[in-house]
């Protein structure tokens, strides 16, 4: 036997022993077997008129008593329980229909349900942010949305189910729905589609448009074909190759790090509205955001990775979603590091400066994270997750951390999956109780501030002898601190394993100990000290006690500030005077170039900064007050040059100035960090 032959075979062997152990300790609340629940589907859609009918046959094969619900903005024409009347469910039109089968049956069931409905129309105009809060059904010409969210057909309550779907529209749409295509006809009378979703699935969402459909096949690591294509709006055809090369790119990366693609498709599909949605073998995307030329590189891969993190594998809701870190982690942040070791520092800045920007009580713990519904919610649930996950590594070694995602794969395909379940898989594959790891960084929220408070140079028999203190915050964690100490000939990282609220080390080093600096290279997620944090806009955008100022007094002007305001905070801003005293309060500055000019020298503060002064026709930066208050200041030529910032600006956060030409940005950056340092005496 050959040493690899013997490695594989000793992973196998793990591998197997794993699968026993999640086997004998399986929760009580197992999810739904696969073939307990059955949706037939058809569904008829106009979206010039936006009327939608519908039939769907439920077939419950594991009796159990069970509420069925349908969205109360569609009618029920016809219900019948096992051929029986079964009524419409709601007692006035504004209700949703619902339906309590109290009792259970000893053999299978079925439920036969034909309901209508008034689409709500496309809004074109929405933001990714409003539609993330509006799940509602809308159609029109140039393409139709029904999440699952909005109730768009009747399901029962908090299941998972398999399902077939039909779809029938008039000629010049086509649609899917996640799933095997498995029929498709399109003639001068309409077009029809037969998707079909053979494993147990959360839910169901509907795309339509007037998409032209490229496809290629990508052969799997066990050499099955994967039908990939691309359903593009015609103005944005042309990029249709482009995305299935990445597409194939992205595949053969994660297979090799995780395991086989599940699925037989993976989809692009374009959104009128500017969306980024993953599910099981789609994505669906803006029109406007397929055509920037990063997305291929970024936004697609976490999309395609989601179908082994999420729409693979289920999160566990109840005990917090730990799907959109993992695959943050494993896609953003994985670019990053395949870029450089310096992208991939400066995105960890970014989560630990996002984080510092968060105000008392808009943190949560990472068990209480479900999905992103704001910004502060973004920067737990996705940024602090992936921390999590980059310091699960850094304590496990690549090999073991790579060998328990593929474990977990092999078990949980399929499945509801809660942290401690990857806790479980983490620690049968490493050998170590990872107990401490996970309570400290899943069930607190906040982070540790960890200080270097003396370091001393003391004799040592041979070379030279170095004490360091280092002290943490309340409550207190157990860290692996990195310590770089620079010498004449170099730094060395020394990792201190700090578990109490001060703890004194003693080093003897070969060579003369010039300076001592904390965790440089930021790898482990914590609160940054007020002088290691470089002020970003997005200090004004999170913190619901901003104060904004609004410079200009013609009427048009002071309207777009007071619009753009409210996009870049969530919120109606609170508006003061300009010649108001500045108060503790984050505060954003809004005007003309000659009105923030001489506000500026009003207040005595800086002038622009030289990175983007005189650059295009508006500008954005920060500043550090000295009582560590941060200023956000924003100038624009004219009003049409205000205007243009009011869609691009919010996406820029985590920069420290950046100037725009129009709506598009033409230089960025972020201010210095400072690392903790402390010089050798």
């Amino acid at each position: 036997m050959t040493e690899r032959t013997f490695i594989k075979f000793c992973w196998v062997f793990l591998l197997s022993c794993a699968i026993a152990q999640f086997a004998l300790a399986a929760p009580a609340h197992e999810p739904t077997k696969v073939n307990e629940i059955d949706y037939d589907i058809t569904v008829r859609i106009d979206p010039a008129n936006r009327t939608f009918e519908g039939k769907s046959i439920i077939t419950i094969k594991r009796p159990k008593e069970l509420r069925l619900l349908l969205g109360a903005s569609f009618e029920v024409t016809h219900a019948l329980f096992n051929d029986a009347p079964l009524g419409i469910g709601r007692e006035r039109s504004n209700q949703p229909h619902s339906w309590h089968i109290p009792f259970s049956f000893s053999q299978e069931y079925q439920f036969v349900i034909h309901w209508q409905g008034k689409l709500a129309p496309l809004d074109d105009s929405l933001d990714h942010q409003q539609t993330l809060g509006r799940p509602i059904a809308v159609s029109g010409a140039a393409g139709t949305f029904l999440p699952d969210a909005s109730g768009w057909y009747p399901r029962v309550a908090g299941e998972l189910a398999r399902y077939k779907v039909k779809l029938e529209l008039p000629a010049g749409q086509r649609g899917l729905v996640a799933g095997r295509l498995t029929e498709e006809s399109d003639s001068e009378q309409g077009y029809q589609a037969a998707f079909e979703f053979s494993h147990p699935a959360e839910g169901i969402d509907l795309m339509a448009g007037p998409y032209v459909v490229e496809t290629q096949t990508h052969q799997s690591i066990n050499q099955r074909p994967v039908q990939l294509r691309t359903y593009f709006h015609p103005q944005i055809s042309g990029l249709s190759t482009d995305y299935l090369d990445a597409v194939k790119r992205y595949l053969k990366m994660y297979e090799a790090w995780i395991g086989e693609y599940p699925y037989s498709e993976f989809s692009v599909v374009s959104s009128p509205t500017p969306t980024g949605f993953g599910m099981p073998t789609l994505t669906y995307l803006g029109i406007n955001v397929l055509q920037l030329p990063f997305i291929r590189d970024t936004s697609l891969g976490h999309e395609v990775l989601h179908n082994w993190w999420g729409n693979g594998v289920y999160p566990d809701y109840r005990s917090g979603n730990w799907s959109e870190g993992l695959t943050t982690f494993m896609a953003d942040y994985t670019y990053k590091e395949q870029e450089s070791s310096e992208a991939a520092r400066e995105m960890r800045l970014g989560w630990l400066r996002d984080f510092a920007a968060l105000q008392p009580g808009q943190d949560a713990p990472l068990t209480a994270f479900t999905s992103r519904t704001h910004g502060a919610s973004k920067i737990v649930g996705y940024n602090k997750a992936a921390m999590f996950f980059f310091m699960l590594r850094d304590q496990l070694g690549d090999e073991v951390f790579q060998r328990a995602l593929q474990g977990l794969w092999a078990v949980q395909r399929f499945k509801i999956t809660s942290w401690q379940q990857l806790q479980k898989m983490f620690e049968i594959i490493s050998g170590h109780n990872l107990q401490p790891f996970f309570t400290q960084w899943l069930d607190r929220s906040g982070a540790p501030t960890i200080a270097i408070s003396e370091v001393n140079s003391i004799p040592a028999d041979s070379g030279h002898g170095l004490t360091i203190t280092l002290k943490q915050s309340d409550p207190i964690y157990q860290l692996q601190v990195p310590i770089a100490i620079q010498s004449e000939q170099g730094t060395q990282t020394h990792v201190l394993d700090l578990q109490q609220e001060q703890q004194t080390f003693t080093l003897t080093l070969s060579e003369k100990p010039l300076s001592v600096s904390l965790d440089p290279e930021l790898r482990l997620f914590r609160q940054l000290a007020p002088g290691e944090a470089p002020p970003i806009l997005r200090e004004v955008m999170v913190n619901p006690s901003t104060q904004t100022v609004l410079l200009s007094d013609k009427t048009d002007v002071r309207k777009i500030a007071e619009t753009l305001a409210g996009k870049l905070q969530d919120q109606n801003p609170h508006i003061i005077a300009s010649n108001a005293p500045l108060s503790a309060a984050p505060t954003l500055i809004i005007g003309l170039q000659s009105e923030v000019d001489a506000w500026l020298a009003a207040k005595q503060l800086p002038v622009r900064p030289d990175e983007i002064n005189k650059k295009g026709t508006a500008q954005a930066w920060t500043l550090a007050r000295n009582d560590g208050a941060s200023l956000a200041i924003i100038s624009a030529k004219d009003a049409a040059s205000l205007e243009a910032l009011i869609r691009p600006l919010p996406h820029y956060g985590r920069q420290s100035y950046i100037a725009f030409d129009g709506r598009q940005a033409v230089e960025k950056g972020i201010w210095p960090m400072r690392v903790q340092q402390v010089i050798v005496e």
